[in-house]
C-alpha cells in the first residue's frame, strides 16, 4: 500500500496511507545504504510503498531541501520533500537571524528550484534602531524578488498569514527561537506544537520541535522542522555557487572572463557592482562563505 509521510520521530515515521488512516512505520537497515548517505534517508513529504509495517521504497522525489549534517558520519540532513515552497522565519532580534543564514537557505532553495518566502517575525519587539534595519532587509530581499512578510506571531491575525500558505505544501524553517511554533499555533488557532522560551543568557532559541511534522489546512499543507542555528550546504559545486545568487548570477555576465569566481580576476564586474553598492556586501560574504564550503569542507 503506498502513501505520504507525514512525521518522523527518529525511530519511526508516520504514514498517512491512502486509505485515510495513519500507520507507525519502520525502515530496514539495508534501506539505509541504497546510495543515500543521509541521516533520515526517507523524509516528510515523500510517497513511499508500506507492506506490513515496513516502508520498503520511495518515491521519485519532485524536489527536496537538503542541508549539511551536523552528524559527520553522514553527509546530509533531509529537510522536506515533495513542497512547493520554503518559509523561512527571520528575526532582527530575539535572537538574531544573520543574513549569511538568510543567504545559505535562499541559495539552498534556488539550487533545488523551490520558491522562498521569507517571514520576518517578533516585530512588536523591535527598537527604533531595528525598525529600521529591518526596513532594510526587506528593501534587500524584496529587490531580488523574494516575498517578504512583517509579523508579530504572538498576535498574528490568520487571515494575514494564510494565503501565503493556500494550495501549497510548505516548509517551514528558521533558527531556533523565531517564532515557528508560534505563528502554527496561531495559524491553526489552538496549541499544535509547544512554544518555549528564548535564553535570557545568550538571546538565543531553546528547541521546542525536535521531529518534523506536517500540518495540514483546508487547502494546503506545513511541514514544520526543528529549529535549526546553522546552514550547511552540500553537493555545491563551485562554478555553480554565483548561479544561486541572483544579483551576482546576473551581473557575471559582464564578467571579462567566463570561469571568473568573482575573488581577485580582472575585470570582474561583479567587484565593481560592489564597489558601486549595486550589490550587498553582506551578500558578497555570503557568496564567499560559501565558496569556502566547496573548498574547505567546512559546515556553518
Amino acid at each position: 500500500m503506498k502513501g505520504l509521510v507525514i512525521k518522523t520521530t527518529g525511530s519511526s515515521y508516520i504514514v498517512r496511507m491512502n486509505d485515510g488512516l495513519d500507520a507507525e512505520c519502520h525502515v530496514k537497515g539495508n534501506f539505509r545504504i541504497r546510495g543515500i548517505r543521509s541521516t533520515n534517508p526517507v523524509a516528510v513529504g515523500d510517497y513511499v510503498t508500506v507492506e506490513d509495517g515496513w516502508i520498503m521504497d520511495v518515491e521519485e522525489r519532485r524536489n527536496y531541501i537538503i542541508r549539511k549534517s551536523t552528524n559527520l558520519s553522514k553527509e546530509s540532513h533531509i529537510l522536506a520533500a515533495n513542497i512547493d515552497q520554503a518559509a523561512l522565519i527571520v528575526t532582527v532580534n530575539h535572537p538574531v537571524t544573520s543574513t549569511t543564514f538568510i543567504d545559505r537557505f535562499l541559495a539552498t532553495c534556488e539550487a533545488y528550484r523551490v520558491r522562498a518566502i521569507l517571514i520576518f517575525n517578533k516585530i512588536d519587539l523591535l527598537t527604533e534602531e531595528e525598525t529600521v534595519q529591518l526596513k532594510e532587509l526587506r528593501e534587500l530581499y524584496e529587490q531580488l524578488e523574494y516575498p517578504t512578510l512583517e509579523i508579530s506571531a504572538i498576535s498574528c491575525q490568520p487571515s494575514g498569514v494564510l494565503p501565503l500558505f493556500e494550495g501549497k505544501t510548505t516548509l517551514l524553517s528558521g533558527n531556533s527561537g523565531v517564532g515557528k511554533s508560534t505563528l502554527l499555533n496561531a495559524l491553526f488557532g489552538k496549541e499544535m506544537t509547544r512554544t518555549g522560551k528564548i535564553s535570557d543568557a545568550h538571546d538565543k532559541g531553546m528547541h521546542t520541535t525536535t521531529f518534523s511534522e506536517m500540518y495540514f489546512l483546508d487547502n494546503g499543507a506545513i511541514i514544520d522542522t526543528p529549529g535549526i542555528k546553522g546552514f550547511g550546504t552540500i553537493d555545491f559545486e563551485k562554478e555553480e555557487v554565483s548561479h544561486y545568487f541572483r544579483e551576482i548570477f546576473h551581473t557575471s555576465r559582464e564578467c571579462r572572463f567566463g570561469n571568473c569566481t568573482h575573488t581577485n580576476e580582472p575585470g570582474c564586474a561583479v567587484q565593481e557592482a560592489i564597489i558601486k553598492g549595486d550589490i550587498a556586501i553582506s551578500r558578497y560574504e555570503s557568496y564567499l562563505s560559501l565558496l569556502g564550503d566547496c573548498t574547505e569542507s567546512k559546515y556553518r
